[in-house]
């Protein structure tokens, strides 16, 4: 199996996680400075050449009722920038409150405020990921459990 990239858009940086081969565990790459949309689609397909990529997860930023924000429509510009240039399908995940998890996370690894601020955005970028994993792997349970009482 392919890979999953998962990606925490800012306006200034972009966090990276990329999925295990067999698309269970998702890990923190980088956190890449963002310069225009030509430089990071050219670095993103980089990444995505490099890593035998097959699909792009993005964080949706999403306001804690569920509904769009400045930063959300910015999101889904790039989104649908990257749909147009890059060679995998680009998808949405709901965001909200990854930034929180990842700092509380660096907490409770006792990193001190100074070497947490390049994290967060990575650690972001891992919390997206695992979630889109963990919805997709839980699907193909469904589904599987289902044709299998459908043979019973």
């Amino acid at each position: 199996m392919r890979k999953l990239l998962g990606l925490d858009v800012g306006d200034s940086k972009i966090g990276v996680a990329l999925s295990d081969a067999l698309g269970y565990t998702a890990q923190g790459m980088t956190t890449f400075k963002r310069r225009s949309l030509w430089h990071d689609l050219r670095y993103l397909q980089r990444l995505i050449v490099e890593h035998d990529v097959e699909e792009v997860v993005i964080g949706l930023p999403l306001k804690m009722d569920g509904t769009r924000s400045a930063q959300t429509e910015k999101v889904l510009t790039f989104c649908d920038f990257l749909s147009k240039h890059l060679p995998v399908p680009v998808r949405t995940w709901d965001e909200r409150l990854t930034t929180v998890q990842a700092i509380k996370i660096l907490k409770r690894g006792h990193i001190n405020r100074k070497h947490r601020a390049p994290l967060v955005d990575k650690i972001a970028a891992v919390i997206i990921l695992q979630g889109y994993l963990d919805r997709k792997n839980l699907e193909k349970e469904f589904k599987e459990i289902a044709s299998s009482d459908e043979l019973a």
